[in-house]
């Protein structure tokens, strides 16, 4: 029997490993069987954060300009918009006793700026001191993908941003820096994503419902 009760649940992993996919999946579950629950993204996910999306995930100002965003401003700027998502999205979802599901949350900061761009930890624990105001996922799924099936995905894709064009030693690195976080946590589930099949699917589900029972 459900309980209604708040429940946060993130999915991660690089670029081409199903989350989106298995997050929406997971939010059609849930709704089938009455559960009351949200969909959300970052970063974005409210009307202000998805503006910072846009400024941040395009190819910045003009693809044939070497003028870039310095590494400290871009993660301030997704520390920017995950305040803003937090406190009139995620927050009230909570309080409401909801069930939100986001695709991507703070281990994606580590993976990519920290792990990846080299941005000194400390500035972003400092910073999500007054962000989350101690706010953390109860489930996270990282999904690992073998390279070239994360390849074929985001050659499929309608539309890209510039971190779905990186080399596949940054995805690789990357991958590994969320194997990394997830290793020993007993709230961490990593699911191969490979083959995005309906066993997936329902194990995901699986593991949802058995933390609302």
């Amino acid at each position: 029997m459900y309980k209604k009760k708040p429940l946060f649940i993130v999915f991660e992993g690089i670029e081409g490993c199903g989350k989106s996919f298995q997050s929406k999946k997971l939010f059609n579950n849930l709704k089938k069987r009455k559960i009351d629950c949200i969909l959300t993204r970052e970063p974005g996910g409210t009307r202000s954060a998805e503006l910072i999306r846009n400024l941040i995930l395009k190819d910045y100002f003009n693809k044939n300009t070497k003028e870039k965003f310095d590494k400290i401003t871009d993660t301030l700027l997704y520390l920017a918009s995950r305040n803003e998502h937090v406190k009139n999205k995620i927050k009230p979802a909570l309080r409401k006793r909801k069930i939100v599901i986001c695709d991507r949350f703070i281990d994606s900061t580590f993976a990519y700026q920290v792990y990846g761009k080299k941005v000194d930890s400390k500035l972003i624990k400092n910073v999500h001191k007054y962000i989350l105001e101690g706010i953390k996922p109860d489930i996270t799924f990282i999904l690992k993908v073998n390279s070239s099936t994360a390849k074929k995905r985001l050659f499929k894709r309608k539309s890209n941003n510039r971190y779905d064009n990186f080399k596949e030693s940054f995805y690789r690195k990357a991958q590994n820096s969320f194997l990394k976080i997830a290793k020993n946590k007993k709230n961490y589930h990593i699911l191969e994503s490979s083959r995005n099949t309906n066993h997936l699917e329902k194990k995901i589900l699986n593991i949802v419902v058995r933390n609302l029972n």
